[in-house]
């Protein structure tokens, strides 16, 4: 109870920082990247003081800095950022591409205030965690930050986690960490299997894999496993383009949510550095095909990705194909709108093994007659415990499907035979004959449209953008 009150004081805390950042320009996204690097200061400053080393230089540490104002804290504080983001190891990671983004003196004397009260590096991880967890969670659903593309829900992942069932001694990646929701609730689901002291060290140093392309994640991600006791010494978080720096890493277990649509303008073309792959500009389909080249054999894998995956042609039904016939791809989850940033945005997790073709597909129907919004209705672990109950991890031969024909038309749990498959033109099975209700609400409805109004305006300049060199 101590520990939850602490954490809730503390939250509240950062958030009344946060508040008056607000007012005075200052988003949230920046407020805690900031807050990010002042924090890793304090720490091993407490670390030091404790008779346990520091990993910062002289000149760069938080004793030289933590009494100054004014400009002079402003000057010295771009200056360690600017050093620290040259380092190498767990310090370059978490400072990655460093640069101030609170320029008046008075708000950044805040946060080192607010800092400096708390005794953080001898606070227990879990707890230091949750809270900065809270904090990333909030921001993900900040839509003015845009934050939310980096912030997959954490009972999804606490779902996808509990039936993939990572053991302590596999390795676990994803190539597009996000904040490290996936690699953290890996961490937390195999810490306990075992008490032996190589297995924690292999678990806390070697297990686990992360990589992003955006700089400021990677910073998020590799403090957020560093408070909770994961990569002190070396972050397990890389800055890098999954789909291009490829290397031979190979992993036993994958679970990530690739960003969807396609590759940023100016980015280098996939195929061209990927022969291998079926070219493709999609986003989504060219991480599965990454996907698919990184997990090994015997690996599983728990993918999140958009319908159109399971329904496009051309390239895409290519890539299914090959899908189909190399792997096992033995379970669909469908989910519902409003459980992402984006509104409107249907996805699936897919859950296949490499090694084997796929025969029978099972699908849980989490969609229809479902309705979820991150504000006023977030989806709960517990909404998807029925889904989590017939998986039956480790023992998919015990699955017994809640659909019948006859007695029960609209039961969520489905099995699809290898035939069924056979004749399908796409892998998005429906079946169920329930009334959706709309639950939104006005401004939930005005997102939506600003969405698919967005969605309009990004596909005619792509298409502008493919006529303009043609003559018509």
């Amino acid at each position: 109870m101590a520990n939850q009150k602490n954490e809730a004081a503390l939250v509240k805390k950062v958030k009344d920082i946060a508040n008056v950042m607000a007012s005075a320009g200052v988003g949230f996204t920046d407020y805690i990247t900031q807050l990010t690097y002042i924090l890793f200061l304090k720490m091993d400053h407490e670390k030091e003081e404790l008779g346990l080393g520091s990993a910062i230089p002289d000149g760069y540490k938080w004793k030289d800095i933590v009494d100054l104002s004014g400009n002079d804290l402003v000057e010295k504080y771009e200056e360690i950022l600017k050093d620290l983001s040259e380092k190498g190891g767990l310090i370059g990671t978490i400072f990655t591409r460093a640069t101030n983004k609170i320029d008046r003196p008075v708000m950044l004397a805040e946060v080192f205030k607010m800092v400096a009260g708390e005794n953080w590096y001898m606070m227990d991880g879990d707890l230091k965690g949750a809270i900065y967890e809270r904090i990333l969670e909030d921001n993900g659903q900040d839509k003015k930050s845009g934050a939310g593309q980096y912030f997959t829900p954490r009972a999804l992942i606490k779902a996808i986690v509990d039936v993939v069932d990572p053991k302590i001694n596999e390795t676990v990646g994803d190539p597009c960490c996000g904040t490290g929701g996936f690699l953290l609730a890996a961490y937390d689901h195999m810490k306990s299997q075992s008490k032996d002291i190589e297995k924690q060290k292999f678990l806390k140093n070697n297990a686990l894999f992360g990589a992003d392309i955006t700089p400021l994640v990677v910073t998020l991600a590799s403090m957020n496993l560093f408070l909770h006791d994961i990569g002190v010494d070396r972050s397990p978080v890389k800055l890098q383009d999954s789909l291009i720096e490829t290397n031979d890493d190979l992993f036993q277990v994958i679970m990530t949510n690739p960003p969807f649509g396609t590759r940023p303008q100016g980015s280098v073309e996939v195929y061209a550095n990927r022969p291998e792959f079926i070219k493709t500009s999609d986003n989504q389909v060219n991480f599965l095909q990454h996907i698919m080249s990184i997990v090994k054999t015997g690996g599983r894998v728990g993918v999140v990705l958009p319908d159109s995956v399971l329904t496009d042609q051309g390239a895409t039904a290519k890539v299914r194909e090959k899908l189909l016939k190399d792997y096992n791809l033995h379970t669909i989850l469908r989910l519902p709108t409003g459980i992402f940033y984006a509104n409107g945005v249907k996805t699936n997790v897919l859950f296949f093994d490499k090694g084997e073709p796929t025969k029978d597909i099972w699908v849980y129907d989490y969609r229809t007659g479902v309705k979820h919004t991150m504000a006023t209705k977030p989806m709960k672990r517990a909404d998807l415990d029925e889904f989590v109950a017939c998986y039956c991890s480790g023992h998919l031969e015990d699955r017994n499907p809640l659909y019948d024909k006859d007695t029960n038309p609209n039961g969520r749990w489905r099995r699809f035979t290898e035939e069924e498959v056979k004749k399908a033109d796409t892998l998005d099975f429906k079946w169920l004959d329930l009334e959706e209700k709309d639950e939104r609400n006005i401004q939930e409805v005005l997102d939506d449209m600003q969405a698919e109004s967005d969605g309009i305006a990004k596909a005619v300049t792509k298409l502008k953008e493919l006529l303009g060199s043609v003559e018509i």
